[in-house]
């Protein structure tokens, strides 16, 4: 073995060479702390990205909360799915940073709480125009795919699902009919403005015939029409009465009209009786009254549950009203996936 070197052979003195080494030992000591505090930088990095990502409004971050997704939507996380699966191939991706299903959450956060396109831009960051061009490609095509659950029943089908409440007075009950009228801003058009405006609402609007079976399913709506028209011309021009049979009966409310129009058809109408011409009413007609007004409550609550989509409770902007009518089916359809308001058995009467 060498012998230990002399002080000479080292390239600096003892003196330098203890102050390096503890230089040296400083260093490696930071070099340790700057490691620790860099790992623990990156990992609130991480935390950080990761409630950035949580925070941003997309499918991914909402579908977790059954409550908050009904709340937006309107549906359970698992006709989220049924629907998106449904429409899959009849739509198109409008913005690439935009899942599928963010696109048709857009949509039913549109229908549902009737959003404007600013505050659905500024949820989902991107610009008005991109929310737009969803609703003009997708509500059409949503429209298109859904129709179908808006269907019209056979007579059998009706008589077998017929509640208890109209089997009474009402056995041959074939559809309940109503108007219902929806705000749109005020056309510029002269043409337009006179024959939307509303003598009854006192606004300007579109006019829909809805009819309702007596389970409590939506069975037609007919296009729109401006707030001008009367419920008789809607009825009989909307090719409802092309769908009844012989001895049918549909229920109604006092303006609508049409009892020799459905009699062309074989069918009835039944409304409340007047008391017009009459000091009061018989004892039957004022019962008969009465039974009416008990199954017509259903039809009230089943627009109602259409209705709990806001956009339709809105002021349509004049440059949608030409999707309203899609907006219209869409609403109807996903209102028909809900359950029934109308109960199989109720009591008696």
């Amino acid at each position: 073995m060498d012998p230990c070197p002399a002080e000479e052979d080292f390239p600096v003195s003892k003196r330098e060479y203890d102050d390096l080494n503890l230089r040296y030992c400083q260093l490696k000591e930071d070099h340790v702390n700057l490691q620790r505090e860099c790992d623990m930088l990156r990992a609130e990095n991480e935390k950080l990205k990761e409630e950035l990502k949580n925070s941003t409004f997309s499918y991914a971050t909402v579908k977790c909360n059954i409550g908050q997704l009904i709340f937006l939507t309107g549906l359970t996380s698992v006709v989220f799915e049924w629907l998106l699966t449904k429409i899959m191939g009849s739509v198109e991706i409008i913005h690439n940073k935009l899942t599928v299903a963010d696109h048709l959450l857009i949509i039913l956060m549109k229908l549902r709480l009737g959003l404007c396109n600013n505050d659905l831009a500024y949820r989902f960051r991107v610009s008005k125009t991109t929310i737009s061009n969803i609703l003009r490609s997708w509500v059409p095509s949503m429209a298109l795919v859904l129709k179908p659950l808006i269907k019209w029943p056979s007579k059998g089908a009706v008589l077998k699902n017929m509640p208890k409440i109209f089997k009474r007075n009402f056995k041959r009950c074939r559809c309940i009919i109503d108007c219902t009228e929806i705000f749109i801003a005020r056309p510029s058009n002269l043409t337009s403005r006179a024959q939307t405006w509303s003598n009854y609402k006192h606004n300007n609007t579109i006019k829909y015939l809805i009819g309702i079976t007596p389970a409590g399913a939506i069975s037609f709506l007919s296009p729109g029409w401006g707030g001008r028209v009367s419920d008789k011309q809607i009825t009989t021009e909307s090719g409802f009465l092309k769908l009844l049979e012989p001895r049918d009966e549909v229920l109604a409310d006092r303006g609508f009209l049409i009892r020799d129009e459905l009699a062309a058809y074989g069918a009835t109408l039944r409304i409340p009786h007047f008391t017009k011409g009459k000091k009061q009413l018989s004892a039957q007609e004022v019962d008969t009254s009465r039974q009416l007004s008990r199954v017509r409550i259903h039809v009230e609550r089943v627009i109602g549950r259409w209705k709990n989509f806001k956009i339709l409770q809105t002021v349509i902007p004049v440059s949608q009203v030409n999707i309203l009518d899609d907006v219209v089916i869409v609403c109807g359809a996903l209102t028909n996936l809900c359950k029934s308001v109308v109960p199989k058995r109720v009591a008696h009467v």
